[in-house]
């Protein structure tokens, strides 16, 4: 092969495909390989026909075809087919070599894989890709992290593919060392898992609450699109609720009310755990997927238990009107939390994220992408010691301003027994995080009373542990102090 291609990918699904094809079109040469080697034929005779990709027919024509230092993107399953493809390209490697994970792999993979390359003189990158197949071909959004020397080489490429903004900025820059960018696009994943639960959560109580059509709630989320809350997942919405197969029907009302995941929403939440971090909205949004697929279970208990339930009778409008700013509200706080995860997994793991810049990441391109993610920049800009997205002045404002109508449609919710977990549970969480005093003294307090856990005092310094003797018969001996 005379020419060196710029770039190698491995893994010629949709995603694989459609990058790239978006490579190729942006002037990057790329050489292709799959498992399956038929397929790298019919793709580079098919949709790659005469444009600047070539075929190869193994790993090893694979890696003699790029140019140096080796640039190669890897989109095959997470887990155990990655490593396997690591251990097979090795040999073909040089040191400076650069090998790319593009799917949705767990962050201590990245984190893993990274120092095992470098202590091989290879350099990794694990990048998150958000968009879909749409995005792959037109412009998604880009997350790399890992080996830092890396990025100079992948830049020109990455941006380059990347979705943009309004103003031109691309929706890629370096998120961190090891795996931050695995981790950024797990948080982002979670996030995407919390809105589109919440959205769901009104649309139930639009159908089910107020009785209204597919059509009357396709012109509600057209509206809601036009201002705050315009973003990709409202405007699909919009689109599926006013979708009809060839014989008339909504498709949304032909279609099993159970969700799959594929597991990032469960990571974000698991990781939460981890950190102490409470993640409360996402954790309820991966919940209600949980129960939704509880379907046999659900029917059988539709039949045997009964609720209070009461018919809405107020201002239909007003309240439409109430929902969207719950809505707007309930959003804040899901990236709030999300923002907070980040903050603490960098201090865990010694990451340097930028928190304004990953917020311009997801400003296009992917599924999360909105308006709204604008306002998260520049609040980061204005402060980037920011502690938590609900002290910024714009989110402040917008949260305590709303919370009047939030408290309304939560309480009408429980009212009609319509199920708002992830609002209500954003809700609880803004006002817990308002509470100056909460009730965790009597916590405390039942702690040591049972398993002589100790307790700190409002009237001592912080860091001094005591223990009370409650029933005369425990004795003064304590357990380990707890960490707060």
């Amino acid at each position: 092969m005379s020419k060196e291609m710029d770039i190698g990918l491995v893994g010629l699904a949709v995603m694989g495909e459609n990058l790239v094809l978006n490579m190729e079109s942006k002037g990057f040469s790329v050489a292709v390989f799959n498992r399956t080697v038929s397929k790298v034929d019919d793709f580079v005779n098919g949709r790659g026909k005469g444009k600047n990709i070539v075929g190869c027919q193994s790993v090893e024509e694979l890696c003699n075809s790029l140019k140096r230092p080796r640039k190669i993107m890897i989109m095959v399953k997470a887990g155990k087919p990655v490593d396997a493809f690591i251990e097979q390209v090795l040999p073909y490697l040089e040191p400076g070599d650069i090998l790319i994970d593009g799917g949705n792999s767990h962050f201590p993979d990245s984190i893993r894989r990274t120092q095992y390359l470098e202590e091989k003189g290879l350099r990794f990158i694990g990048t998150g890709v958000s968009g879909g197949e749409e995005g792959a071909l037109k412009g998604p959004s880009i997350m790399p992290g890992g080996s830092p020397d890396a990025w100079e080489h992948v830049k020109p490429i990455f941006q380059g593919i990347a979705a943009h903004t309004a103003d031109g900025e691309p929706c890629c820059d370096w998120v961190g060392e090891g795996g931050a960018g695995h981790f950024v696009k797990m948080v982002h994943n979670g996030i995407e898992y919390g809105d589109m639960q919440l959205i769901c959560e009104v649309y139930q109580l639009m159908k089910d609450g107020l009785g209204m059509s597919n059509e009357e709630m396709c012109q509600v989320f057209d509206e809601w699109n036009k201002g705050e809350l315009d973003s990709y997942l409202i405007e699909i919405t919009r689109d599926i609720l006013g979708y009809k197969d060839e014989d008339g029907n909504y498709v949304v009302d032909l279609i099993l009310d159970t969700a799959g995941q594929k597991g990032t929403g469960k990571w974000t939440g698991i990781e939460a755990l981890s950190l102490g971090q409470p993640l409360t909205l996402i954790g309820e949004a991966v919940f209600a997927r949980c129960l939704s697929a509880l379907k046999e279970e659900r029917v059988a208990a539709s039949k045997v238990l009964e609720g209070r339930v009461k018919a809405f009778d107020g201002d239909k409008k007003a309240f439409l009107d109430d929902m969207r700013q719950a809505l707007y509200a309930s959003k804040i706080v899901s990236y709030a939390q999300g923002y907070q995860l980040m903050r603490e997994a960098a201090k865990e793991y010694g990451w340097h994220l930028n928190y304004g810049g990953i917020a311009l990441m997801w400003r296009g391109g992917c599924i999360i992408r909105s308006v709204f993610l604008g306002k998260i920049r520049d609040a980061f800009e204005k402060n980037p010691d920011l502690t938590n997205l609900l002290l910024d002045p714009f989110f402040k404002d917008a949260v305590v301003n709303g919370q009047a109508a939030w408290r309304r449609v939560v309480g009408q919710a429980m009212s009609m027994g319509v199920p708002v977990p992830a609002m209500s549970s954003a809700l609880a969480y803004f006002d817990g995080y308002r509470t100056e005093r909460l009730p965790a003294n009597l916590l405390q307090a039942q702690r040591d009373y049972f398993g002589a856990h100790t307790y700190e005092r409002i009237d001592k310094p912080r860091g001094e542990f005591f223990h009370t003797n409650w029933t005369g018969r425990g004795g003064q001996t304590s357990a380990s102090t707890y960490t707060a």
